[in-house]
């Protein structure tokens, strides 16, 4: 299994636009993106750290239903 990088949540909010994901909204430091999949609708929150922990980084590909393996193709 791949190791996942340390990212901002600028960087991540760019891949998750590459898989389809679109700005929904924004309180303080989080944005909130979504994306329509199949009868229901997926949503990822990502903070807008400097550097997100890997067990956040974990936790929104979980949100947004994408592996480590993907997710890695879209950086």
């Amino acid at each position: 299994m791949p190791k996942l990088p340390v990212l901002s949540g600028k960087e991540i909010m760019k891949a998750l636009s590459k898989a389809g994901f679109e700005v929904s909204r924004q309180r303080g430091s989080h944005v909130v993106m979504t994306k329509v999949a199949g009868e229901g609708k997926l949503v990822a929150v990502v903070p807008m750290h400097k550097e997100v922990d890997p067990g956040t980084l974990l936790a929104i590909l979980a949100q947004a239903n994408l592996t480590r393996e993907q997710f890695l193709e879209l950086i």
